[in-house]
């Protein structure tokens, strides 16, 4: 220390002395292992020279010699094999900065500013693997057995494999409990989004213990209303209006757009599902023969697109439309946006559950409204709700 020397660091006062006591407990635990290989006659095991690695520690990086047996059965406890960080607290840190979003080669520079440490791709990727357990637990926890309304749409990511960028598909759903608490129910992958995908999806949630959802907000995906039937028979389904609003404007012609809107809010904005009735004939004598292919699709989705007439304005504001669930979707692009395509689905998994954690760290209170929004559900939906009122 008088000399000036650091005391942590590759060249710190401590780093030796850390190395000296992990090696000699090493050979500690090798002299044990032999010593129970003697026990047995037969036992033909031998050490087998050394084997070297480079570790981090919160003293600084060093180059540590593990012993070796002939048959590889020596099974280190101090420093275990392949273990290349010996400071749990480094794995969070490394773990809450990726889970912030930032990629590997910006945790590899932030490292190497805060703490001096170089930090190699593959150490990294081994520790944000232990995420991967963790993530298969939690996509398969139990549910609650009842939802009051479940949100559900897919986002779209690129993926390498097989040494080819695809497309990857992210199924994910949303919902909101009986006490008005938002929740990521799960996500899933697939090559590409269809109804028969999303049964496998609804049928998983099934077997984890969903028995009933009141409404289901989806958006206009064909054989999506009948997917949902098929395994909830019970469930409301309500098509985004704001998805069929857009997929409307794509067929009319932009000088039109401004009147052909200002016709369509009459329907959508009606106070009563006869009165949007009323419009939406109003909007097919008018724009019906300019425009056949458009109305008609507001005619096929009439009976889906209409439930929210139906209820008050605090629930008609939360179901007609999917925004619930894209906004999720784009808290969760502000965690990918580093990513222009994901080495993996491993990789994808990893990243996207860290975002589901972060967001619903921020859920911490009931949907706006809600004590008004149950009581209203609870009369619709007569003697489907198992609410408790605690006395």
């Amino acid at each position: 220390m008088k000399a000036g020397k650091s005391l942590i660091g590759k060249d710190g006062v401590f780093t030796p002395l850390m190395k000296e006591f992990l090696e000699a407990a090493l050979e500690g635990e090798m002299a044990a292992h032999m010593a129970s290989c003697l026990d047995d006659p037969e036992n033909q095991n031998r050490r087998n020279g050394k084997t070297s690695k480079t570790v981090h520690s919160p003293m600084g990086a060093f180059d540590l010699e593990t012993p070796r047996d002939r048959e590889g059965r020596f099974d280190p406890q101090i420093v275990k094999k392949r273990q290349t960080v010996l400071n749990a607290s480094l794995d969070n840190k490394i773990l809450g900065l990726y889970g912030l979003g930032m990629s590997y080669q910006d945790i590899t520079s932030h490292l190497k500013e805060m703490y001096d440490f170089d930090v190699s791709a593959g150490t990294l990727n081994a520790v944000t693997d232990k995420l991967l357990p963790v993530i298969t637990e939690w996509r398969s926890r139990p549910l609650e057995a009842i939802y009051a309304i479940l949100f559900l749409d897919a986002m779209y990511f690129k993926s390498r494999e097989n040494g080819k960028v695809v497309t990857k598909v992210l199924y994910n759903i949303l919902g909101v409990n009986q006490q008005g608490y938002k929740e990521i129910l799960g996500f899933y992958v697939a090559e590409s989004e269809g109804a028969n995908f999303w049964l496998g999806v609804l049928n998983d949630l099934k077997q984890r213990g969903v028995q009933d959802v009141l409404i289901a907000c989806v958006d206009g995906l064909t054989g999506f209303p009948e997917a949902i039937k098929g395994v909830f028979p019970k469930t409301e389904i309500q098509l985004c209006v704001v998805h069929q609003i857009r997929n409307s404007l794509k067929y009319v012609a932009s000088k039109n757009q401004k009147e052909f809107m200002k016709d369509l809010k009459a329907v959508y904005q009606a106070s009563s599902k006869d009165i949007a009735e009323h419009y939406l004939l109003k909007l097919e004598e008018k724009w019906g023969e300019k425009y056949p292919m458009v109305i008609k699709s507001w005619h096929t989705n009439w009976e889906h697109l209409s439930h929210y007439f139906q209820y008050s304005g605090e629930i008609r504001k939360l179901i007609y439309t999917t925004n619930a669930i894209e906004g999720f979707h784009r808290q969760v692009r502000k965690f990918t946006k580093t990513k222009g395509a994901f080495t993996s689905e491993n990789a994808l998994f990893k990243l996207v559950y860290c975002a589901c954690q972060k967001i619903s760290e921020k859920w911490t209170a009931p949907v706006q409204n809600w004590a008004l929004t149950i009581s209203q559900l609870d009369v619709y939906f007569e003697g489907r709700l198992k609410l408790k009122i605690n006395n």
